[in-house]
């Protein structure tokens, strides 16, 4: 149940300093009104009491103090607020170029990584539309060795870390590991199964090694040579001018990629040469105590683009990889 008193006070500020204005209105007209019956009973001689008045005056005299205060108040308060809302825009300002200046840094492939090559492409999702592609083609390759970092909990099958296709052949070189089936290289479309185990969520260095002559293989993890071969597309030279996709196995040269082969997970390092590296070297930049860029692709911020949703992300990897193990 609700009193009706003069000091109840509004919600509205603004409410709040009309009704007390009103009120001393009210009390000035009283007060006006006493003082008209104070002077006639002067004049006429009779005697007036001075307690209604003097009470009327304090009263009006608090209310003039109560109606001070709370126009004091306001304008604090409208100071305060004022003074937070700039704060308030000033945060939401940096807060929006800095992301604005982190946007502009991923789209020109810019400044945003410590070193050009410390960064890695996530492809997190098993879509037909994520993937990253590499700027440049391929030569003409009598032999090559492409090695990557990568890193994938996904099952079954990590699907394509990465696929070379070339008109009239998009199955120039890639690199599968599809349903439930090991994972395997192919080269103008004739495959070899690799002895890799990929899919425990942890980083790993793989390196793969051909050449045309005798088709010779070798697959290597962590620095360890795990399997080799021979007769895989013997004396077939790897033909120029194709698409080097990083994530999906291509149908056709540049596209109609299916879900079900996409890579999931980040990929890192990702380096071809145009020769056989020695194992030494293969062991080196396995355990971290070298670094050799591809002398045909080199794995750096302005050679990768990403599409439908991939992104690039700073990398330590070697850092990153001490931490995982």
């Amino acid at each position: 149940m609700n009193k009706d008193t003069m000091d109840d006070v509004p919600k509205d500020p603004n409410d709040t300093i009309d009704v007390l204005g009103k009120t001393m209105q009210s009390l000035k007209d009283r007060l006006e009104n006493l003082e008209q019956q104070q002077m006639r009973a002067n004049i006429s001689g009779a005697s007036f009491p001075n307690e209604l008045r003097n009470l009327l005056q304090r009263r009006l005299e608090d209310l003039e103090n109560q109606l001070l205060k709370k126009v004091n108040e306001l304008e604090e308060e409208k100071s305060q607020l004022y003074n937070e809302t700039v704060a308030h825009r000033q945060r939401t300002d940096s807060t929006l170029n800095s992301l604005m200046n982190r946007i502009s840094e991923l789209e020109k492939g810019g400044a945003g990584f410590k070193s050009p090559e410390n960064f890695k492409i996530s492809l997190p999702l098993r879509t037909n539309y994520l993937f990253g592609q590499v700027k440049k083609s391929l030569p003409e390759m009598y032999a090559f060795t492409i090695c990557m970092w990568l890193k994938s909990g996904s099952s079954p099958g990590i699907g394509t870390p990465f696929s070379y296709g070339v008109p009239g052949q998009a199955n120039e070189i890639v690199l599968i590991e599809w349903g439930h089936n090991p994972i395997e290289l192919l080269i103008n479309d004739k495959v070899a199964q690799l002895p890799l185990s990929l899919s425990d969520g942890r980083w790993h260095h793989i390196c793969i090694t051909w050449t045309t002559r005798d088709g010779l293989w070798e697959a290597y993890q962590d620095g360890q040579r795990l399997g080799s071969g021979e007769n895989l597309a013997p004396w077939h030279p790897i033909k120029p001018g194709g698409v080097l996709i990083l994530g999906q196995e291509q149908d056709v040269v540049g596209g109609r990629f299916d879900a079900t082969q996409a890579f999931v997970g980040e990929l890192s390092h990702f380096n071809v040469w145009d020769r056989v590296l020695r194992s030494t070297d293969i062991v080196a930049m396995s355990n971290c105590s070298s670094y050799m860029p591809g002398n045909v692709v080199a794995w750096t911020d302005s050679n990768i683009e990403v599409f439908g949703g991939a992104s690039k992300w700073p990398l330590e990897l070697c850092e990153d990889r001490l931490f995982d193990n």
